[in-house]
């Protein structure tokens, strides 16, 4: 595994983000598509290009937990896309999906409409964690990460919680 020079200086805390794909083409395509044009369907297929991708000796978490919308964004889309995803990836994998373990608390601007520093201030304390995860490997779920605030601030508040190790695990790079 290597890391970039931000996480050399600055670890971050997850321990390992597996990405199959950079967000680009018909990986992004399918994406947007599945979160701003409401093509479900395409969350099927991108959880089965996710497992496809994994390794066999890839260690297995105690459970999944997809990166939560606020209500107000749920309202205005009708579903979260990343949970959507990782229920085809939870189900194939035989591992216990947690869509409730966390809530997204404060209402935020889209972090793709924000450069870099203002995205690690954006998401700052917006997350809640409804159960205490004592010692549970788990894994982060997400349909795209570009700077990692959102996935590091979530891991931040479940290693808080009481969580073992902290993975992410998402469709694409940007």
């Amino acid at each position: 595994m290597q890391l970039c020079g931000q996480c050399l200086k600055k670890p971050p805390r997850y321990q390992q983000v597996s990405a199959p794909f950079l967000y680009q083409h018909s990986i992004r395509w399918l994406i947007t598509g599945l979160k701003f044009h409401r093509q479900v369907k395409n969350a099927r297929l991108l959880g089965q290009l996710f497992i496809d991708y994994l390794p066999s000796e890839h260690p297995w978490p105690d459970f999944i937990v997809p990166v939560p919308l606020h209500p107000k964004r749920y309202r205005q889309r009708g579903f979260n896309q990343s949970q959507e995803i990782a229920t085809t990836v939870a189900r194939q994998l035989e591992i216990p999906l947690r869509p409730n373990l966390c809530q997204r608390i404060k209402y935020t601007p889209p972090q793709s409409l924000l450069q870099a520093k203002q995205r690690h201030k954006n998401i700052r304390h917006a997350f809640n964690v409804s159960a205490f995860p004592q010692g549970s490997n788990i894994v982060i779920f997400d349909d795209v990460m570009t700077t990692g605030a959102t996935v590091s601030e979530l891991a931040k508040v479940l290693k808080q919680a009481g969580a073992g190790q902290v993975w992410v695990w998402v469709c694409a790079r940007a």
